[in-house]
């Protein structure tokens, strides 16, 4: 069986992660994140479903993820995969918009795969050069030109007219799991939050988000975690305060998701932190 290498790397100068998954046959349950991704397949076929939208993709397409575009993916054919990104936060992005455009804002992604894109080569070389954490001011220059491309070829600055405005209901059942995630929320709590029958509030804001509220329990417990664990909270610790029953649940939990372990992704930002 071919060796599975999970490899991330943090750019101190960027503030940007770049990830190289090798080998990997993981399938990513339904979620999203926090910050934009931008990435391509080097080998292997991947089934994608993203924001109720189905792909197949292949070396040569470049995707494209907005914060909160929720997608899930995995292998085809038994082939394993080999998957390099690089993850921007909006604070990152925003500033980078900035420099190119002269205007505080942040870009929206329209398509999510952009099929045969001649940027993957650049991606490709931005991300080997992450990777082996060079220091040369070209990787800053194509990191600007890539943006710069990606801003002016697909986005938009206005969400499109296709994603319907949340329901009040579904609103505050997002406030609601984003402000108590480490605590224990049952379906009842929903219902009694929302007057909302349990079906009715699982269907409605399944429709309306693209994930279950469980789903977007989780992956809010994800998001924090990983803050966390880039300031140094030591894994049990951060089981605790994001609402795990116990350290391993949240590693293979936090596995499933990211596709690293919990103290792995610390490490990762050990020599940011003073």
């Amino acid at each position: 069986m071919k060796q599975e290498i999970r490899t991330v790397k943090y750019d101190t100068e960027l503030k940007v992660e770049a990830y190289h998954f090798q080998g990997i046959m993981q399938k990513f349950p339904n979620h999203f994140h926090e910050y934009y991704v931008i990435g391509y397949i080097e080998k292997g076929q991947r089934f994608l479903s993203c924001k109720n939208k189905e792909y197949t993709i292949e070396p040569g397409d470049l995707l494209l993820f907005n914060p909160r575009d929720n997608h899930t993916c995995e292998q085809i054919d038994g082939k394993t995969l080999d998957y390099r990104c690089i993850n921007i936060q909006p604070e990152t992005m925003s500033k980078t918009i900035f420099e190119i455009t002269g205007k505080e804002y942040l870009p929206y992604f329209a398509p999510q795969v952009v099929f045969h894109s001649e940027l993957v080569a650049v991606l490709r070389e931005l991300h080997q050069m992450i990777m082996d954490e060079e220091r040369d001011f070209r990787k800053e220059e194509i990191f600007f030109f890539l943006l710069e491309q990606l801003i002016e070829e697909y986005t938009e600055q206005e969400v499109p007219a296709g994603n319907m405005e949340p329901s009040t209901e579904a609103r505050a059942i997002c406030e609601f799991l984003e402000n108590h995630y480490m605590e224990n929320i049952t379906l009842n709590d929903l219902c009694k939050l929302t007057g909302l029958s349990k079906y009715y509030l699982l269907r409605s804001f399944t429709k309306q988000k693209g994930i279950s509220p469980y789903s977007y329990l989780e992956t809010i417990r994800i998001d924090k975690s990983k803050k966390m664990l880039e300031q140094g909270v030591l894994p049990i610790q951060v089981a605790l305060q994001t609402g795990f029953t116990d350290q391993s649940h949240f590693t293979n939990f936090f596995k499933k998701f990211i596709g690293l372990t919990p103290k792995q992704y610390m490490n990762i930002f050990k020599d940011t932190r003073s």
